[in-house]
């Protein structure tokens, strides 16, 4: 039993510490205008040319997918409508 609870303490410790690192990235990200790329904690150290296909995307999966990031705390209200401004306009 004492093992279970140390393997607990243990994810639990993890699971903080990564949650917080998180949300300071996505802070970054808020205070540079961009958003994070798909994996989330993943970004590449160069990104790739822009293609067309890529600036086809879906304004309602974007807006989605940014509703996502204010609901777990990664967006700001503010961030959250500035971002859906910009794929409004």
């Amino acid at each position: 039993m004492p093992g279970l609870l140390r393997g607990v303490a243990r994810v639990g410790a993890a699971t903080a510490v990564s949650n917080r690192v998180s949300r300071r990235q996505a802070n970054r990200w808020a205070q540079q205008g961009t958003l994070p790329a798909q994996g989330l904690g993943r970004v590449p150290a160069a990104a790739p040319p822009a293609t067309p296909a890529a600036a086809a995307v879906d304004p309602i999966e974007q807006l989605t997918k940014l509703g996502e990031l204010r609901d777990k705390g990664l967006l700001t209200d503010a961030e959250f409508e500035a971002q859906k401004a910009k794929l409004l306009a």
